[in-house]
């Protein structure tokens, strides 16, 4: 017999109640409500008739303070790492030049961290609650892109 099945649990052992509901709670809160479709102007709908979707809305949108309280997210959870101090690029695309490949407003950057990219961005959705993942929009979208001079071919 493996130790396993010699253990015993007290059922009525108030540590053992406190235990499983720090568990389950803990738990329930990591899981969150999946963001609804987001409606973009690029999707094509058949018979000009789109799906129902929403337009995601910032919340924080503008605010300077929030967006230095991105700043320390994106550091904290290591964008920089990928992305570059400032999120001026490194490994991954720069994020302050102000060309996205996915989607360069406020609904599109929260999918892309919500949901993740393809070839290396990974999913932050099971990991942060939307409030935060909207403060890293906000840090993101509080950077100046530079004057249009930049040359946006890839060669």
């Amino acid at each position: 017999m493996t130790r396993l099945h010699n253990m015993r649990v007290s059922r009525g052992s108030p540590a053992a109640t406190a235990m499983l509901l720090l568990c389950c709670a803990s738990s329930a809160a990591a899981q969150q409500a999946v963001p609804p479709a987001v409606r973009y102007d690029q999707h094509v709908a058949v018979g000009g008739n789109p799906p129902p979707a929403m337009v995601p809305r910032n919340p924080f949108r503008g605010d300077s303070g929030v967006a230095a309280q991105g700043g320390r997210l994106f550091s904290g959870f290591n964008c920089d790492g990928c992305h570059g101090g400032g999120a001026a690029g490194f490994v991954g695309p720069s994020l302050a030049d102000g060309r996205w490949r996915y989607g360069g407003d406020d609904g599109a950057i929260f999918m892309s961290i919500f949901f993740g990219r393809p070839k290396g961005m990974p999913a932050f959705g099971g990991t942060l609650p939307a409030e935060s993942i909207w403060r890293l929009v906000t840090y993101l979208q509080s950077f100046q892109p530079p004057d249009s001079t930049i040359s946006t071919t890839r060669w």
